[in-house]
């Protein structure tokens, strides 16, 4: 699951945080981040690279557009447009959680399937999405794009799986907070504090990551991403 889905709802909900500034303050955090567990996959030779490539290909340019989209919306539509775009970003990672279940689940019940063959205009298209997605709302590169391959790449094994969404989010978060960077509300303080506290927690989450069940992991990741997707959207 990928920091933005929980920590820009949190800075947007309860530290009242302009969401424009929240998403371009997060992902240059994220881009710091990003590369610890992808740079250990990749030693551990659990990336397709030909899949991160093709990805990235879609994703970099679509999450510098999504960027520019919100530039180009203005500043007087912009910070409400993009509350609702989180929030259905939000909506759309909690669906993610019961989808990836349900097709981990009826994968393990079935055969095993045959190797993963890499779909070039699939792939590319996968990261479009995604990438237009994190650009916008820095929600994704991991909890949206993971369950999208799941359905294109059954044949790759779970840490085939985990390792190459890994890496294809450090060039497409790249992408995403240059342009936050150049045209979005980054605020050098705010990031800095998410990294104070982001650092010792990735220690501390990988630590209680192996000794926590996903069954209580799950169901809560699922009320958390539901209830702020919905309250972004004004519905409760």
């Amino acid at each position: 699951m990928g920091g933005g889905a929980l920590m820009t709802p949190i800075l947007v909900l309860f530290f009242r945080v302009a969401p424009l500034a929240a998403v371009s303050s997060d992902l240059v955090a994220s881009l710091v981040m990003k590369p610890v567990g992808g740079g250990l996959h990749w030693r551990r030779g659990t990336v397709r690279k030909d899949i991160v490539a093709w990805l990235a290909m879609g994703s970099v340019p679509a999450a510098f557009a999504g960027v520019l989209l919100l530039r180009a919306l203005g500043a007087a539509h912009t910070q409400d447009l993009l509350k609702r775009a989180l929030g259905l970003a939000l909506i759309a990672s909690a669906a993610a959680i019961v989808l990836r279940a349900r097709i981990q689940h009826l994968r393990d019940r079935g055969r095993e399937p045959g190797p993963a063959v890499l779909n070039r205009p699939a792939t590319v298209a996968i990261g479009a999405i995604g990438g237009l997605i994190v650009g916008m709302t820095s929600v994704g590169s991991g909890s949206l794009i993971i369950v999208m391959l799941l359905f294109l790449y059954p044949g790759l094994s779970p840490a085939e799986l985990v390792g190459t969404d890994l890496v294809q989010a450090i060039p497409l978060v790249g992408a995403a907070a240059l342009g936050h960077l150049l045209f979005g509300a980054f605020k050098l303080g705010l990031t800095a504090a998410l990294l104070a506290g982001a650092i010792p927690g990735v220690y501390v989450g990988a630590h209680l990551s192996s000794r926590t069940s996903q069954r209580v992991v799950r169901p809560a990741l699922f009320a958390v991403l539901l209830t702020s997707g919905l309250k972004l959207v004004q519905v409760i």
